[in-house]
């Protein structure tokens, strides 16, 4: 009882100096006292509640079965870690309907449950209103005291390029035909420079698979540099230079690589039979882009019998993490494809393959489907996350590697 009535008295001395606003001695010297600042009595508050646990042997942060802290359900000043709701919401990358952002959306971001938006061409119109837009996403992020957003987009080049008047210039197949690393390095940078300044921050690009005949399907969308690995893998990490030069960040993808594929896997279920060293070929892009240090990587929404004959690349664990991780020491973060068309494809539900993702280890999960869908997709991994089917531990993983990636935007 000493001990805690002297901890009083402490604490009210605390108080009034938090209260006062000149340093000791200041009136003695001379000098004019200015209006006293508000005290953040917060932190007064967690000190004290601290201390108090000291003197009177109160628990500290509570501990898991091998002594770690575990994340708090309540956020503020006071919990050991992220909040449940914070280790599933910065997962998720999502579609934002129409061309202003709701108020539901803003109120996700804000409430973190959103770690990204993906920009479609429907949100597009004017360079301005495209500035405006992602300035208000991020700025809602902000006011919420949450992480910045990770803002992304296919800006590939040809077929697939979100803002039309923006680089790059070339298409994916007239980099591959003109050979050269520089040109596909400046492509990259120019392509970079135009969307940071337009508030995007993430490159959803650069395509690294390769087609084994014209029958590919992303051959017959002219998204890829060439039939030969050592090219491909030459341009694609030129490509992500460029774009880091600029500071966006690439996601290469399809990976382990969808060249092989006949069928868009975004409509179809498929699977590639082929044996690991006839996938190797694949690899050889993501050798050199990891030993660059490849921020992300996009995992393909394929079926590779050689690697987990059950589970696409987006939610193998085998494949995001024994693959992409042990093997090839990737260590920044991995993306699935969008999961919407392949749920379709399977008969399931986006919620589904989202757990499925979420247990396999994959760090962020993207979802092209309504606002109301990708709610419902959040709801469904918090309450994994509680009721143990998603492993915490599995979350906070993930968390770290995207906290990690964020701290460099």
């Amino acid at each position: 009882m000493q001990r805690v009535t002297r901890f009083a008295g402490v604490l009210v001395a605390l108080g009034l100096a938090a209260i006062g606003s000149l340093p000791p001695g200041a009136q003695a010297q001379g000098v004019s006292p200015s209006p006293p600042p508000t005290p953040d009595w917060s932190l007064v508050r967690n000190w004290a509640l601290g201390v108090l646990g000291e003197l009177v042997g109160g628990p500290d942060t509570p501990s898991g079965p091998t002594g770690t802290a575990q994340p708090s359900d309540t956020p503020g000043p006071a919990a050991s870690g992220p909040t449940i709701e914070e280790l599933v919401g910065q997962k998720l990358v999502v579609r934002m309907t129409g061309r202003k952002p709701s108020d539901a959306l803003l109120g996700r971001i804000g409430r973190g449950e959103i770690g990204g938006v993906v920009l479609l061409a429907s949100n597009i119109t004017t360079r301005s209103k495209l500035v405006k837009l992602t300035r208000t996403l991020q700025q809602a992020a902000t006011d919420g005291g949450q992480p910045p957003l990770l803002i992304a987009l296919d800006q590939e080049g040809g077929s697939v390029k979100r803002v039309t008047w923006a680089p790059p210039t070339m298409t994916v197949p007239q980099m591959g035909q003109n050979g050269s690393a520089a040109v596909a390095r400046s492509q990259g940078a120019a392509t970079g420079a135009t969307l940071r300044h337009l508030g995007i921050n993430v490159d959803l690009a650069p395509v690294a698979d390769i087609p084994r005949s014209p029958d590919s399907f992303m051959y017959q969308q002219g998204r890829v540099f060439s039939f030969d690995a050592g090219h491909t893998a030459t341009l694609a990490d030129a490509f992500a230079t460029g774009l880091a030069s600029s500071g966006v960040m690439a996601t290469m993808k399809h990976f382990p690589g969808i060249g092989l594929a006949i069928r868009n896997t975004d409509h179809y279920a498929d699977t590639i039979d082929a044996s690991k060293d006839a996938l190797e070929l694949d690899l050889r892009p993501y050798r050199r882009a990891i030993a660059h240090d490849i921020p992300l990587i996009m995992l393909s929404n394929a079926t590779y019998a050689a690697y987990d004959p059950d589970n696409a690349a987006g939610w193998s664990e085998a494949i995001a993490v024994q693959l992409a991780r042990d093997e090839l020491g990737f260590q920044g973060v991995t993306i699935t494809d969008s999961l919407d068309g392949a749920a379709h494809s399977r008969g399931l539900t986006d919620r589904d393959l989202a757990k499925r993702a979420a247990q396999a280890g994959t760090d962020m999960i993207l979802m092209t489907g309504s606002e109301r869908t990708t709610a419902r997709v959040f709801d469904t991994l918090v309450a994994g996350a509680r009721d143990g089917s998603i492993p915490l531990g599995t979350l906070r993983t993930s968390y770290d590697r995207i906290m990690t990636l964020k701290r460099h935007l």
